[in-house]
């Protein structure tokens, strides 16, 4: 199987990065593969380092929305587990903005782990 992990350039993408690597070395080296939500491919030779493999997809090659599109990949694969990293976001944002996160828990077929960035990291977005 594999673990689908979803990535942007923020502290919170990284953490889920570091979290996929540490979920695989849990099971037995499983393969990841990195949904690039925007920017660019991250680098992975700690990943290599450990002896991991790590493949990429990005939303372009889909027909949906990037969420959309990770949620129809951790399907198509039969992910084991999609990470994700999260941000604190106060009631009013959530009301205004909506969740990418909301909607990944509810619609995804696999389960979902859900990591946090270290506290005092700075974004940058």
């Amino acid at each position: 199987m594999t673990i689908l992990v979803a990535h942007s350039t923020t502290p919170e993408s990284a953490a889920a990065l570091e979290a996929a690597y540490a979920e695989s070395e849990r099971r037995n080296n499983e393969e990841i593969l990195v949904f690039i939500l925007d920017g660019d491919e991250p680098d992975v030779s700690a990943a290599t380092a450990r002896g991991l493999t790590v493949g990429f997809r990005h939303p372009k090659e889909l027909d949906r929305d990037p969420v959309g599109g990770l949620v129809d990949v951790g399907t198509e694969l039969d992910a084991s587990v999609l990470v994700i990293g999260i941000k604190h976001r106060t009631a009013t944002g959530k009301l205004l903005f909506g969740s990418a996160a909301q909607r990944i828990l509810l619609d995804a077929t696999c389960p979902v782990l859900a990591v946090k960035a270290a506290q005092g990291s700075a974004g940058t977005r």
